[in-house]
């Protein structure tokens, strides 16, 4: 790999030796990837210098994190004129540790575990790093297919871990998911019976509660990731093949806008309402700003979504995506693999005293010519052999163990 290309990658994968020096500049995105979304921190700087020296510094309110600041009227994407680029990012204190960041910011335990032992197939190593910083540089989702436990999750949360981009919104399609599911949710069924027991007198404090229409509104995975920042999140669409087949061409508008309206939102006499946000890894009652019923982008948030390739998608919605196709990790990617998980649990004080370098690879990728199966089997078997289960294929409880832990995905044995 060459040092010109090294410097163009903005993700390097791991291996890269963790985090980067932080924050990594964000690229400039090209002018027809622009939105208009304004952070709600530039709100708060930008109040601050309209008053005088000698006016109290405004307060900033209690709970709002950067929120859905945007303009109701303003011109689709693509029309008018364009907003200036964001102001770059402050630098951060030099020995910022990530125990001290905000709790909204930091990965959940078990991203941290898989970025910090994901493991890029050797041969598809450049491939994969092209595809993810294309990605990013042009704001369009990345639909990655492949065979199961060919690292299409894990990728994510290696991008997040590696460019400190917070957890992932991970939104989950099921055959009955739509868009709405993924932008908010209203609980409209409760506001109505928290208003029904205020004027009987049931409760006393329900009707201020209940008048207040954000307590009812939360926004969904996507529509987290379109809250306006100076730094995108990472979205992942988990399985968006299992989806019906109009949810491809609902998202074509939200992936080409950046913005979605809350229409429940725009009938409100409120311009201004705080909801309840997605994401719920920070406070447990944290709100996000939304004017005027819209909700848009500042960046474009890091969009991956993945497939089985249990169906196809309209050419409308390809055209508006870059595709990467992982392979099957071949016996070598599985041994650098378990030999990063092995040395990760050793850090924690958790590896099998008794693991056995290589033996689980054999029996794994032996049974895996018949077989379909994914690497996360052959974690889960080199952990049981640490312990000392029985794993032997020559003995009748060692088959017994093996068919459980390595059984066909596809239902075989």
């Amino acid at each position: 790999m060459t040092d010109d290309l090294e410097q163009w990658f903005i993700y390097r994968g791991p291996g890269s030796g963790g985090p980067r020096a932080l924050p990594v500049p964000w690229p400039e995105a090209p002018p027809w990837r622009r939105f208009g979304g304004i952070p709600a921190d530039d709100d708060a700087a930008a109040a601050h210098a309209a008053v005088p020296a000698v006016a109290p510094a405004p307060v900033a309110p209690v709970a709002v994190v950067p929120g859905a600041r945007g303009d109701a009227d303003a011109p689709p994407n693509g029309a008018g004129p364009k907003p200036p680029p964001l102001p770059a990012d402050p630098p951060p204190p030099a020995d910022r540790p990530a125990a001290h960041a905000p709790a909204a910011e930091r990965p959940t335990l078990q991203e941290d575990y898989v970025a910090r032992t994901f493991h890029l197939p050797a041969e598809q190593r450049t491939e994969i790093l092209l595809a993810v910083n294309a990605a990013i540089r042009l704001r369009r989702p990345l639909l990655v297919t492949g065979p199961p436990g060919a690292g299409k999750t894990s990728l994510a949360m290696s991008i997040a871990y590696e460019l400190d981009l917070g957890p992932v919104l991970r939104w989950g399609v099921t055959s009955r998911t739509t868009l709405r599911d993924g932008l908010y949710e209203y609980d409209a069924l409760g506001r109505i019976h928290d208003l029904t027991l205020a004027r009987g007198g049931i409760a006393d404090n329900a009707g201020n509660y209940a008048e207040d229409i954000g307590n009812y509104l939360r926004l969904g995975p996507l529509g987290e990731a379109l809250v306006p920042r100076r730094r995108p999140r990472v979205l992942l669409i988990d399985e968006f093949d299992k989806g019906d087949s109009d949810l491809a061409n609902d998202l074509l508008h939200v992936f080409e806008t950046g913005t979605f309206d809350i229409p429940e939102l725009q009938r409100h006499r409120e311009e201004s309402v705080p909801v309840r946000a997605a994401d719920r890894t920070g406070p447990r009652d944290r709100r996000v700003e939304v004017v005027g019923g819209r909700v848009e982008c500042a960046e474009f948030p890091v969009v991956v979504l993945t497939s089985n390739r249990e169906r196809d998608f309209p050419a409308a919605f390809h055209r508006r995506c870059l595709r990467l196709e992982l392979q099957a990790p071949t016996k070598r990617d599985l041994q650098m693999l378990l030999e990063r998980h092995t040395g990760y649990w050793a850090e924690l004080g958790v590896a099998p005293a008794a693991y056995r370098p290589g033996d689980p690879v054999e029996t794994f990728a032996k049974r895996a010519e018949s077989r379909t199966l994914s690497s996360d089997q052959l974690l889960h078997t080199a952990f049981l052999d640490g312990t000392g289960a029985p794993l032997d294929p020559l003995d009748a409880a060692g088959r017994a163990l093996l068919d459980i832990v390595m059984g066909d995905l596809h239902g075989g044995g």
